[in-house]
């Protein structure tokens, strides 16, 4: 087992880990930014390292800075959390170079299913099933046009490097595609330094369900069941849950089963996520791989009781999984809302100084948060400030009990979602179950027209 473990992130996941890591019997190490330097995963740790001001690409993202503190520290393991590098295969691989244990996957699987286009190659090989589409990258206009042709329209085109909705364009007719093309390459270049893109059917009023898995070094892959993440604003997440209302035990075996032989086929090690595009017959698509823990990761520790972030620790030691397959079972239904500093009706950043802060307790509750009252909530870097999770035997009662903890709970200072998702948990379709990645773009309509109950 390490002995300490670095923490290369801030914020709630910087905390979640250290949480793990002290349950371990664990020394940690927080790094941190100047505009961090009073944060609490900088207080709870055992040592911490200031690695640059404000600028992630100074702090967060300053590998040189980051190995150096490990070394400085004599930490033999990080922990990347989730977004800054947790999925940069050139951080796994020099902390292999430097004899520093990387939580996560090898750099070969992170490089590999990053890469979008040959991602879908290797789930193709491995009998995955995926989206009509290009195989790969579409070199220029006159082969996407051919692509777009052979596949019919609708299609959605994406970067293959890409991420969050950047460098995606969907197309509904021939006349349409060339425009779309140069528009997603060139926002494709600007944002992620590559400019491939590739195409895929669009299927229509999708969901998005996700499949947890867990797989250690000895050959054992897992499934934890899958995520409800179809409320999205811009391909951002809002509000998860598992299980989702549609997947009954049978395409739930089924999509776990799938998921296992994906991450299996790239020898894959560690949590990870595999993502589909379920349509309304029940058929569903290979998306993408997240080769990380993900923001979402709780509700599915509060369904099926397992410990997803010290299993990630255990599992880079070299230990094998806690638990196998028939290990894992799903009891009730949990669900999150990603309260961010934001303003609820413009979606503006809204960070501050948090003069009051309460979230209440009781049962069937769990709070992952940085901030407490009289903390600021810096400008630079993802708004996210609290994950509100709930956990029911039902999905009614964990509904119930997310209104009753949002309702009372106290955010002065700056301004939250929390409205947003008052709102969004007494949507009719939401109460029902009846959503896809479509419906926050009804939902805004509906209120701005003024028409939500």
């Amino acid at each position: 087992m390490f002995k300490k473990v670095l923490i290369a992130n801030r914020g709630e996941i910087a905390l979640r880990v250290l949480w793990a890591c002290k349950e371990l019997g664990l020394k940690t190490v927080a790094v941190y930014s100047e505009p961090d330097r009073e944060s609490l995963h900088v207080r709870f740790a055992d040592q911490a390292v200031c690695i640059g001001p404000a600028r992630s690409i100074d702090s967060y993202l300053n590998v040189p800075a980051i190995i150096t503190a490990a070394e400085i520290t004599n930490a033999d393991a990080i922990h990347p959390g989730y977004g800054f590098l947790a999925e940069s295969a050139y951080f796994a691989e020099i902390c292999e170079a430097c004899n520093i244990k990387f939580i996560g996957p090898g750099p070969q699987a992170i490089r590999l299913m990053g890469d979008k286009s040959r991602a879908k190659k290797a789930m193709i090989k491995a009998g995955v099933p995926v989206l009509p589409g290009s195989t790969g990258v579409v070199e220029d206009e006159e082969a996407a046009v051919r692509v777009a042709k052979d596949v019919g329209y609708p299609v959605i085109l994406k970067a293959s490097a890409g991420g969050g909705g950047r460098g995606m364009r969907v197309v509904k007719n021939p006349a349409d595609l060339a425009q779309a093309y140069r528009s997603a390459s060139a926002e494709a270049a600007a944002a992620f330094g590559v400019p491939d893109v590739y195409i895929e059917k669009y299927i229509e009023r999708p969901r998005h369900i996700e499949i947890q898995v867990m797989a250690d070094a000895k050959g054992n892959v897992v499934s934890l069941g899958e995520r409800e993440c179809s409320i999205q604003r811009r391909h951002q997440k809002l509000l998860e849950e598992a299980p989702s209302p549609v997947v009954n035990d049978k395409l739930r075996r089924r999509m776990g089963k799938t998921a296992v032989e994906a991450a299996a086929a790239v020898q894959y090690v560690n949590a990870g996520t595999i993502e589909f595009l379920l349509d309304h017959e029940g058929n569903y698509y290979f998306m993408e791989m997240n080769t990380r823990i993900q923001v979402e990761h709780g509700v599915t520790e509060l369904v099926t009781g397992r410990d997803l972030v010290k299993e990630q620790i255990l599992v880079a030691a070299g230990q094998p999984m806690s638990f196998s397959q028939r290990d894992v079972a799903i009891g009730g239904h949990a669900i999150e809302c990603r309260v961010n500093a934001e303003d609820p009706r413009t979606f503006a950043p809204s960070p501050g100084h948090v003069r009051h802060f309460y979230v209440p307790g009781g049962p069937g509750v769990r709070v992952d948060t940085f901030a407490h009252e009289g903390c600021t909530i810096p400008p630079y870097y993802d708004s996210l400030v609290a994950k509100v999770m709930t956990h029911g035997r039902d999905r009614r009662e964990a509904i119930d009990r997310m209104r009753r903890t949002l309702e009372v709970t106290v955010v002065e200072g700056i301004k939250t979602s929390i409205p947003l998702h008052l709102e969004i948990l007494r949507h009719p379709e939401f109460v029902k179950g009846e959503v896809d990645t479509h419906f926050m773009e009804r939902f805004m309509a509906q209120k701005k027209a003024g028409t939500l109950s």
